[in-house]
């Protein structure tokens, strides 16, 4: 089987939980460290799927990779390679199938309860599951690219998901565990603490206080949907 590609941007948004799932799977995955200097692949043949990661850049930023990142969506999108989007990652396929990516109305920061949209295609990804306790950390979202299917909202953000058939992306993180939480929490809180006014944006300690009680049921929910996500990956 051909590896997953994981697309890093930044040292500590890394494939974090989604790893995990993979490992215990025996699917084979790379790495590929944008943040550390690695080549944008020019196609994506050499993968069973692609998926992109976070980070604290804006997918309008000119930043000379982002182009070519584009680039290889479209073009798994053309192979059939099925897609998989982590904040901006899901921006990054936004953007790149021709959504439009802006500020969001409030930054939001911790813990949220998303909902699972009420249609056929929603009920498929997410089964039984019609809301959840997700973790955020985002000030910007994606408009739903031509033929994609909302998946899930909050009260702050209106899409936080959509899938283009084999293809999802996530305006949440679902990938998260515990260690990387208490990273973003130590290297972002004087951004938690610039954006406190923020009705969606939680303390440090509150963050950290609730991991042990919402992290377990998040790692379920993204057993969820990968095992629906890896269903179409390329032989």
């Amino acid at each position: 089987m051909k590896p997953i590609a994981i697309f890093r941007h930044t040292a500590t948004e890394g494939p974090g939980y989604l790893a995990t799932f993979l490992d215990e799977r025996k699917i084979p995955w790379q790495l590929i460290a944008i943040d550390a200097g690695a080549a944008v692949p020019s196609s994506a043949s050499a993968y069973s799927g692609l998926v992109f990661m976070g980070g604290p850049m804006s997918v309008n930023d000119d930043l000379p990779w982002i182009a070519k990142v584009e680039a290889l969506i479209r073009d798994a999108v053309a192979q059939d390679i099925p897609l998989l989007g982590h904040c901006l990652g899901g921006q990054l396929i936004s953007k790149a199938l021709g959504g439009v990516v802006s500020r969001n109305p409030v930054k939001e920061i911790g813990w949220g309860e998303v909902q699972v949209t009420d249609n056929d295609i929603a009920r498929n990804w997410f089964g039984e599951i019609q809301k959840f306790q997700a973790f955020h950390w985002h000030g910007e979202t994606f408009a739903l690219p031509q033929g994609a299917t909302h998946l899930l909202s909050s009260v702050y953000c209106v899409n936080q998901a959509y899938a283009i058939g084999k293809h999802l992306a996530l305006q949440c993180h679902i990938e998260m565990t515990a260690e990387m939480i208490a990273t973003w929490c130590s290297v972002g809180a004087d951004e938690v603490a610039a954006s406190r006014s923020s009705p969606a944006v939680q303390p440090v300690s509150e963050i950290q206080r609730q991991v042990n009680d919402k992290l377990p049921r998040m790692n379920s929910v993204a057993n969820q949907i990968y095992s629906r996500w890896i269903k179409n990956l390329s032989a």
